[in-house]
């Protein structure tokens, strides 16, 4: 299987050297040549089958025999055994046709770490396989920097760095990432949002003089791989409330647009859903968009859900590639400065609308949104989890139609918004403990694309190399 550039300016790669490059040269963001499609009668046969069985359903299709069976399933089974939940993604039913499917098992405690385990192991066995090293260059608004860091701490070919907006994170999410002692990994806090750490990624990998001399990769949802990944909770929830027979709907609390792409793409291979809902919160590009067909970008507001204070949502442009018929040229024409915004056509927009719906939540409804959980069923949700219930609340769905509700983090990482929701402070796991009390590193950097590659160029082991 080959993947090709979003905006049509790079040569075709395989499964593996696509993992590797995370963004094409073009600016584009690679997907595959077409859909592997998973029949019904494959889909039912993974009704009750482990989480890693899924999994490896779902990413041989797209590595195409170019990872070995043994070492693939290997791969999995070591990433997912890093998870506390023998269900890896468990579902708990919060009402009626309503469940909440937790993605928080992992070691930071956050969905990010589903994608990100497999990725690590991926990536360090085709690196050690070629004999050669690789620099990680990412942006994070709290989650991906953590589960980055804990994936690749220690990885003997690849150093990460890690752009995160300085004072715009959770404590507990920069303690995750800043806590980590091992050489390969730094932080950088930049002096701005996270659509300037964005933004910084995008143009170091563009610049191809500075991509090849630090063997740039990257791990955030421009990765396909793990988009790929992510593809299996979908499976794994549909399958268990009744799929491939009957179909589900999702509300899913997104700022980047990668883990509802991964739905989406579910959806091309085949899994029957009635609806993917997208969830924001005061930053609403993508309810905005769904609902006008106008993506304009705006001013970042910092809230009590900081995963989703985005306004330039990356992977929406795997969508609207998808929509505009792959027109890669109409692509790089809208997205060649994606702060100045685009609109969709009304044929785009209408065919969106036919799987997408969406729904918003500003900081009082969140915290109203926390309360009621709570006073309804006992449970205790993290900020980005209320987004996502008040949308599922809000859907207009066939009567009967089960609905999840991803719960992308843990609700101990974001402790003050959860107490002020519920009037209850979240039982902190074992696994933050130290977390909140080793010593942090991290380096203060403005924001602005020459000094950070000033860093890396002075500390990623590939340059020396």
């Amino acid at each position: 299987m080959q993947y090709i550039s979003t905006r049509g300016g790079a040569q075709p790669l395989g499964f593996c050297d696509a993992t590797l490059a995370g963004l094409a040269p073009d600016g584009g963001l690679f997907v595959p040549e077409t859909y592997p499609v998973l029949s019904q009668e494959t889909l039912a046969s993974l009704v009750g089958r482990p989480f890693e069985a899924m999994a490896y359903t779902v990413l041989s299709r797209f590595a195409a025999g170019e990872l070995p069976e043994v070492a693939l399933k290997a791969d999995i089974d070591a990433a997912m055994g890093s998870f506390t939940h023998i269900a890896r993604t468990p579902l708990v039913q919060v009402g009626p046709d309503h469940f909440i499917m937790e993605l928080f098992h992992g070691p930071t405690l956050a969905f990010k770490d589903v994608a990100m385990q497999t990725l690590a192991r991926l990536m360090d066995r085709i690196l050690k396989e070629r004999g050669r090293r690789a620099t990680i260059v990412t942006a994070t608004s709290g989650d991906t920097g953590a589960a980055a860091a804990e994936a690749f701490r220690g990885a003997a070919n690849i150093d990460v760095f890690i752009l995160y907006p300085d004072g715009r994170v959770s404590d507990v999410q920069r303690r995750q990432m800043t806590t980590i002692a091992d050489d390969n990994i730094h932080t950088l806090a930049v002096a701005g949002d996270f659509d300037d750490c964005q933004r910084i990624v995008k143009a170091l990998f563009v610049d191809r003089a500075f991509n090849e001399k630090v063997a740039m990769s990257g791990v955030n949802s421009i990765n396909w791989a793990r988009v790929a990944a992510q593809i299996t909770y979908y499976l794994f929830a549909a399958l268990a409330l009744g799929g491939p027979q009957r179909k589900v709907a999702f509300s899913v609390p997104t700022g980047n647009f990668g883990d509802i792409l991964a739905g989406y793409v579910a959806h091309k291979m085949g899994l029957p859903i009635e609806k993917l809902i997208i969830a924001t919160n005061q930053n609403d590009i993508l309810d905005r968009a769904s609902r006008t067909g106008r993506y304009v970008p705006g001013t970042v507001s910092p809230s009590t859900s900081p995963s989703m204070d985005i306004q330039v949502s990356s992977n929406f442009e795997r969508l609207v590639f998808d929509l505009s018929g792959r027109n890669a040229a109409s692509i790089a024409e809208r997205m060649a400065d994606p702060r100045t915004g685009f609109a969709l056509t009304e044929a785009e927009l209408a065919e969106m609308k036919t799987l997408f719906a969406s729904g918003r939540a500003d900081d009082e409804d969140t915290r109203r949104q926390i309360g009621r959980t709570y006073a309804e069923t006992g449970l205790i949700v993290d900020p980005h989890t209320a987004v996502g219930l008040k949308a599922a609340a809000e859907a207009d769905l066939p009567a009967g139609t089960p609905i999840v509700t991803l719960s992308t983090a843990h609700p101990a990482k974001f402790p003050d918004a959860v107490e002020a929701g519920c009037g209850r402070r979240p039982v902190q796991p074992e696994r933050l403990e130290k977390v909140m009390t080793d010593p942090e590193r991290s380096t203060k950097v403005a924001a602005d694309v020459a000094a950070v590659a000033a860093i890396v160029l002075e500390r990623a082991r590939a340059v020396t190399a």
